[in-house]
């Protein structure tokens, strides 16, 4: 009787084991990912030049070589492997040729290195080195002005100071005086030519004298400039301040820029064009008619732009994606070839960590994502993938990259003159690596993402309307030749889930969160943590 009771006992467990076994594999299983697990599986992908992404980099306060406490070329070669692992296939070099001042916008000979910078040869050595690792190389060129002491402007203000009373210049004795607009009569924007009765034009400092760039003359030492530093391996040029060319008339500086482009890919066909038009958006749109690559996108920018604005609750997260679509559109409809170029700050602006008030790292960290996972060609300022904090004055913006907490320490830079001392808020790179939910891993993490969905550089831009809330951003990326993705962003500091069973998006391929919180997918259900961005695709 006991054995039958026995029997009876061990055959109702084993009826009771296989029930709970058919219940479990009915239950929708959680699919609780985090980061790293995601992201791991992803493979960098070829992406369509020139929608890529680029690293800028302030040689003078980035890497020192030589002992001086200035940063040099051989510094930025030295530190291409870690550009490249961040996750960046280009460079944009901030000025290199001669100038009086630490930020070398005043040029004093276009077609040299300074040599606080190092040679030619470490010049020639790093593109050598970039483009071993399939990165390209941007420089900057300032076309504006000149600095007073280039020998164009001393040779011509030489000749303007010895011209008697009521004698005008003649260009057949000096050619150089043509390169500049001089007058007898001081206006707005002109500087005094000292020891003389002349003007200068001089629109942003008396030490930048602008140049007169309908002078032939002028134009053709620029072609030569192009084709100089484009015969040295150079891959593009970053075009300072071109809504200044002509002040207060777009359609010249339209004008000339058109002449660049035209000029420069006769040199060099895939030569790329990236201009700073510090205007808004509707204005700097209007340059892409120029037939030029890019446009430095500075409505998303800054303190004051949509991203900044999106995380301090000024804009909602819808806000965020309209933004985003309405500009695609805008741009495309000055042609197909325009290649929008995103970025975040620059070394004219506040550094994003003191953006967000008492911010732990969360709203850093996403605002990285927001920038790096838009469409075109895009672009991060040094120290950013670390959080770096600089404002006030120009030489806080520029301040040297925080390698490690030892100023002393082999490599680091002793930044610009006449810098504050600025106490940064978060830790510096050498104590990043070593966390995972770091700002820089969180950085790495991005551009595995954007590296491994060529569709999100290049994809046209739009919102899904019916998913996107105040909290919530879901972007469509979709360009007819990789499959579509979705980005959808948690702008908010609570958790938020979306129901995706109406889309065609059933692959979770990409997570960033910015702690150990998990994202959970499961039944279509997406479920995001505080500030959690997820991509999907319609197959794994």
């Amino acid at each position: 009787m006991i054995q039958k009771i026995g029997k009876k006992v061990i055959g109702l467990v084993l009826l009771v084991l296989a029930l709970i076994v058919y219940v479990i594999q009915q239950i929708p299983r959680e699919s609780a990912v985090n980061m790293s697990a995601v992201n791991a599986k992803l493979q960098e992908q070829p992406v369509q030049e020139p929608y890529g992404s680029v690293y800028e980099v302030f040689v003078y306060s980035y890497e020192d070589t030589d002992g001086d406490g200035i940063g040099d070329l051989n510094g930025i070669t030295e530190k291409l492997d870690y550009i490249h692992d961040l996750g960046f296939r280009g460079l944009w070099l901030m000025p290199v040729c001669p100038s009086p001042t630490y930020h070398k916008y005043d040029v004093a000979d276009y077609m040299s290195i300074d040599p606080q910078y190092g040679t030619m040869e470490d010049f020639q050595r790093l593109v050598q080195e970039a483009h071993s690792r399939d990165m390209k190389v941007i420089l900057d060129l300032v076309l504006n002005h000149t600095s007073v002491q280039h020998p164009w402007f001393t040779k011509a203000a030489e000749y303007m100071r010895s011209l008697p009373a009521g004698q005008e210049p003649d260009p057949a004795v000096c050619p150089y005086a043509e390169y500049y607009r001089f007058s007898r009569n001081m206006q707005g924007g002109y500087a005094k030519l000292e020891d003389s009765d002349w003007y200068y034009e001089a629109r942003f400092w008396e030490g930048m004298p602008d140049l007169n760039l309908d002078n032939e003359a002028v134009r053709k030492e620029i072609a030569e400039i192009m084709k100089f530093w484009i015969d040295k391996g150079t891959d593009g040029f970053r075009l300072d301040a071109v809504t200044s060319y002509y002040t207060g008339n777009h359609e010249k500086n339209i004008q000339f820029l058109s002449w660049v482009k035209k000029t420069a890919v006769s040199f060099n066909p895939d030569c790329y064009i990236v201009c700073e038009g510090w205007e808004n958006r509707n204005t700097y749109a209007q340059y892409y008619a120029s037939g030029v690559d890019s446009m430095f996108d500075f409505s998303f920018a800054d303190v004051s732009g949509v991203i900044t604005s999106t995380l301090l609750g000024r804009y909602k997260a819808r806000d965020f994606g309209n933004a985003q679509e309405s500009e695609w559109q805008l741009y495309q409809s000055y042609g197909s070839q325009a290649v929008n170029a995103p970025f975040y700050t620059n070394h004219d602006m506040g550094r994003s960590a003191g953006y967000y008030a008492a911010d732990d790292g969360s709203k850093t960290k996403l605002a990285q994502a927001m920038n790096l996972l838009m469409s075109g060609n895009v672009f991060l300022y040094y120290g950013e993938e670390i959080g770096m904090k600089g404002a006030g004055k120009d030489e806080n913006k520029r301040a040297p990259m925080y390698w490690t907490q030892d100023p002393d320490a082999e490599g680091m830079t002793q930044g610009p003159p006449g810098m504050d001392e600025v106490a940064m808020k978060f830790a510096p790179l050498d104590e990043q690596l070593k966390d995972p939910y770091s700002i820089v891993n969180y950085v790495k993490e991005v551009m595995r993402i954007r590296n491994a969905f060529p569709v999100i550089a290049c994809g046209r831009t739009w919102v899904h309307q019916d998913l996107t809330t105040d909290s919530v951003c879901m972007i469509m990326k979709e360009d007819g030749v990789h499959e579509p993705a979705a980005i959808i962003y948690n702008i908010s500091d609570q958790v938020q889930t979306v129901d995706l069973s109406s889309t065609e998006f059933h692959a979770l391929r990409g997570v960033l969160t910015v702690n150990e919180d998990a994202v959970t997918f499961s039944n279509d259900i997406l479920t995001l943590p505080a500030w959690g961005c997820a991509v999907l695709t319609e197959q794994e």
